[in-house]
């Protein structure tokens, strides 16, 4: 499992003051306000980064950072990536996990024969579907639906599944 969870992305800065436009990859924008700090990913080094205010535009979170005081200082981390670790991540109900988590997983279907290992998590606005590499090579697209997705062991990275007549 992963040991940092990704929770935005700075798209852009904003105004001349250090602040930036973050594009949340996060299911809830209003979160940053709860966050004292970020880690950002340079590309060459993790920065940890202190939030100094948090304000929103449509879905973007607009943030400030201590000691980032000048749009010199920031823009050269457009485009990177914001993250925080499992203890200030929020806390999930029950069948609920990140997304993080799930890739890689081992998919079995309903007699517990392996079928294929889950890639991607697609969100859509009425229920996320799960992008699964089948053992033959095709691609299966499995909403994420109680009648569909049966079980999901996270502690021996395994998911039985109900492939819905059509979906193959």
């Amino acid at each position: 499992m992963e040991d940092l969870l990704q929770v935005g992305i700075i798209s852009q800065t904003h105004g001349l003051r250090g602040e930036v436009k973050v594009f949340p990859t996060t299911d809830d924008v209003k979160r940053f306000t709860k966050l004292k700090e970020v880690i950002l990913d340079t590309g060459k080094e993790k920065m940890l980064l202190e939030i100094e205010g948090v304000r929103f535009f449509k879905q973007l979170a607009i943030i400030k950072f201590k000691g980032f005081d000048d749009i010199n200082d920031i823009e050269r981390y457009k485009g990177k990536a914001l993250y925080v670790t499992r203890e200030n991540a929020v806390k999930l109900n029950k069948d609920e996990y990140f997304i993080a988590d799930l890739i890689g997983i081992a998919v079995h279907d309903e007699a517990g024969g392996h079928i294929g290992v889950l890639e991607n998590v697609i969100t859509t606005g009425a229920n996320d579907v799960y992008e699964i590499k089948l053992d033959d090579g095709r691609d299966l697209l499995l909403p994420a639906i109680k009648q569909c997705v049966l079980d999901v062991d996270m502690e021996n990275r395994r998911m039985s599944i109900h492939i819905l007549d059509g979906l193959l």
